[in-house]
């Protein structure tokens, strides 16, 4: 197979390809095209060629109509198979109106005649650098915005987290108690961490404890240490969490969890600032604070008994409330940016964000796991893509398949195929008309796009 690439490139130079059996034709384009800006890749075969948008994605891809043993429609249909965002722009020496059409019709965003209009090409050329030149202002952009809108390590510019970071400010040198409410993944520990750092007690130690994680026999050995001997397996002393935090913040992960006979000695230790070790009849005084989390709600527990009410309001001095991450989808191209770094960092690879499409789906999708499962879904994508641009072929099958936004209703008895085409009418529609777009989010090629409408077309006019 033959590829050729153009030299002394920038770092940040906009991919074109051009396949054609004519090698003339390749050397004129390389030669009218080359500069610092652009990199013009040729290819003399259709499978080379094919190889290189798989691998590169070019932004533009110039075709020869009439290549040795395909047409340059079918090469077209593969392009926008593998990426519909690359614009194909055929090239012949025998204009037809028919061919025109037909290739228009399936896909391509340009069709022109040989010998080439090269400034017409330049041109086209042109905008794709200002493009390339307008997302790399977007990315500089994005960078400062994410530095703007950090606080203490937390992400977020939606008004609901600046009403989060505005009440970790006013706390943080004052509290000794803190309860922080929020589901699964939404990113408590990064709270209560952010209240320590604020705190005047930021210099003293900051202790995990995962009340969810302890066997219910060793709770209480956990929590405030034991003496060797005071239980089988307790062959030394050893402080508990509380003496680890003096001087500094106990946090209390998944405290709903915690048994209730643990909880009146909790109260005691919160409320009197002294623990008594396992075996022990001495009780030692501590300095701490604490800051308690949960994903259940803490009052409800209190109402079915299984969580004390004594306890709920001495941690509930004051409450902290996270959003789930669908009721602060303002942050999301934010933190989509911000763990694209974090992995394409950690695993030395080029990724500079989503494809449209994959883009759009992530909007779209409900994140019933919050921060968290969107943080393993960028790292995911950010692992198996070959590209700079996360796809949707990318992502994990069980993202791409699931959406937790639909809700359940009446069953219409219908075809897949009819839900297909009924399916590409609405996203069209939604659009403006807007076929290139509506196919990236589909998630199909331009031609499946046109041959899905005119079927629907044709139903419509049977009935």
């Amino acid at each position: 197979m033959s590829v050729s690439h153009s030299t002394d490139l920038p770092p940040k130079a906009v991919a074109l390809l051009a396949i054609d059996d004519d090698p003339q034709c390749l050397a004129l384009l390389q030669a009218a095209l080359k500069r610092p800006e652009v990199e013009v890749i040729t290819a003399a075969e259709p499978e080379a060629g094919l190889e290189v948008v798989r691998r590169r994605r070019p932004r533009m891809v110039l075709v020869d109509l009439m290549l040795p043993g395909v047409s340059g429609v079918r090469v077209m249909e593969q392009i926008l198979e593998i990426d519909p965002a690359i614009d194909v722009v055929l090239m012949t020496a025998h204009y037809s109106t028919e061919s025109a059409v037909e290739a228009i019709q399936k896909g391509a965003s340009d069709y022109m005649n040989k010998p080439l209009a090269l400034d017409r090409l330049r041109e086209r050329v042109d905008g794709l650098i200002e493009e390339a030149r307008r997302r790399e202002r977007a990315r500089r952009l994005d960078d400062e915005l994410i530095d703007a809108c950090r606080f203490e390590g937390i992400i977020g510019r939606s008004p609901l987290m600046l009403e989060v970071f505005s009440r970790i400010g006013r706390v943080a040198p004052h509290f000794r108690t803190v309860l922080i409410a929020g589901s699964s993944g939404t990113g408590k520990e990064l709270a209560a961490k952010a209240l320590h750092r604020l705190s005047p007690v930021a210099a003293g130690p900051f202790i995990v404890c995962n009340c969810a994680a302890i066997p219910e026999n060793l709770v209480e050995s956990e929590l405030f240490g034991h003496l060797r001997g005071s239980f089988t397996g307790a062959t030394n002393d050893k402080a508990g969490v509380f003496e680890a935090a003096h001087g500094g913040t106990l946090f209390l992960d998944e405290i709903g969890e915690m048994p209730l006979p643990t909880q009146a000695k909790l109260l005691r230790a919160v409320q009197n600032q002294e623990v008594q070790r396992v075996g022990s009849t001495s009780v030692r005084k501590v300095n701490v604070r604490i800051v308690a989390a949960s994903n259940r709600d803490l009052r409800i527990m209190v109402r079915e008994k299984t969580f004390r009410e004594d306890l709920f309001f001495r941690l509930c001095m004051v409450e902290i409330k996270l959003p789930a991450l669908a009721d602060r989808k303002e942050d999301l191209p934010l933190l989509l940016r911000h763990f694209i770094e974090q992995f394409a960092r950690l695993y030395n690879k080029p990724v500079e964000g989503f494809t449209r499409r994959a883009e759009t789906l992530l909007f779209r999708y409900g994140w019933p796991g919050n921060i968290r499962e969107l943080q393993n879904v960028v790292g995911y994508g950010c692992m198996m893509t070959e590209t700079a641009r996360i796809d949707l072929h990318d992502l994990p099958d069980s993202f791409s398949c699931e959406s937790p936004t639909t809700q359940a209703g009446p069953v219409e008895l219908v075809s897949i195929d009819e839900i297909q085409k009924l399916h590409a009418r609405r996203v069209l529609d939604y659009l403006d008309g807007d076929k290139v777009r509506a196919a990236e989010i589909l998630g199909v090629s331009r031609a499946t796009l046109y041959r899905l409408l005119a079927q629907s077309a044709v139903a419509q006019a049977g009935e």
